[in-house]
């Protein structure tokens, strides 16, 4: 007869809470040592239960019960974390982030965005677009750098709507086009907590996790 701590059913503790014993260390322990007796009571007393199995199944019931204990402490760990990560992310909120997209953050009459570059161009074009992505204002950058770079667009000859507005970057290097990826700026208005990751919520309406965020402003 080979005890076993799985597929165990809810045991009530001396407190009277049900526990799955499968799930419980002790529940599980407890199921077994009555199990232990059960089995040492109704063995055939000419082929009784050997000092080597009683040990084994001993010492499977110890490991699954510290493996239980693991995983319980793991999930404690791991909640603790994620408050910890929320609260962490309240900091943010209120302060703008840069993140990957093409959303125009326009305030004052002024727009602001940016942008990353693999490697240096020669020249730099930024083309706003309005809702229905026609093309409304163009600026030369020249020049750029590798890295990260922002952009401030001024917008006080436009009569426009500014909802909606989003931009596109083109790169060159002499005669050869660059990648480049789009930054949005916005600022963070809540933060909160999914399968263990820090998410962050945009004024822009974007939900993002902490490791999108590219700078901070």
């Amino acid at each position: 007869m080979i005890l076993s701590a799985t597929n165990a059913p809810s045991v009530t503790d001396a407190t009277g809470t049900k526990a799955n014993a499968a799930t419980d260390p002790a529940a599980a322990q407890d199921r077994f040592l009555k199990l232990l007796v059960a089995q040492l009571n109704n063995q055939d007393p000419m082929n009784p239960l050997d000092n080597a199995q009683m040990t084994s199944q001993i010492a499977q019931i110890n490991t699954v019960t510290g493996i239980q204990q693991l995983n319980q402490t793991m999930q404690s760990m791991a909640a603790q974390f994620n408050s910890l990560q929320v609260m962490q992310g309240t900091s943010l909120v209120g302060r703008s982030v840069m993140s990957e997209g093409s959303t125009l953050s326009v305030a004052d009459k002024t727009g602001k965005g940016g942008f990353e570059l693999a490697s240096p161009a020669t020249n730099v074009k930024v083309e706003v677009l309005n809702a229905s992505g026609q093309v409304i204002d163009t600026m030369d950058l020249g020049a750029k750098a590798a890295g990260r770079h922002t952009f401030d667009w001024d917008g006080s000859q436009y009569s426009g709507s500014t909802d909606g507005l989003k931009f596109r970057v083109s790169a060159v290097n002499g005669s050869t086009k660059l990648d480049s990826t789009p930054l949005a700026l916005s600022k963070v208005t809540a933060a909160g907590a999914e399968d263990g990751q820090l998410v962050l919520t945009l004024a822009n309406g974007q939900t993002i996790n902490y490791s999108q965020i590219k700078a901070l402003v």
